[in-house]
């Protein structure tokens, strides 16, 4: 799957999920955990529940680190590399 379908499918999901308006405009570069208050720990397991059906993907509990979700490009390069 091509990184930019990636990138706009995480950020739907994103957006969705955190009940983000449409003012938050997500790039790669956006910083997620301790940036964002609506990414609480919740909106965490709404967000994994919807990764992983949108991507056909599972999460595995030692694969979740807060590094995982330092910004939209490295959630979007985990998810990446789990479709490969």
């Amino acid at each position: 799957m091509e990184r930019a379908i990636i990138e706009r499918r995480v950020a739907g999901i994103l957006c969705a999920s955190l009940a983000l308006d449409a003012s938050h405009v997500l790039a790669p570069a956006t910083p997620l955990l301790g940036a964002l208050p609506e990414l609480d720990s919740l909106a965490l397991i709404t967000l994994l529940q919807a990764l992983e059906g949108e991507f056909g993907i599972v999460f595995a509990d030692d694969e979740l680190k807060a590094e995982l979700f330092t910004s939209v490009g490295t959630l979007c390069d985990f998810v990446a590399s789990k479709v490969a």
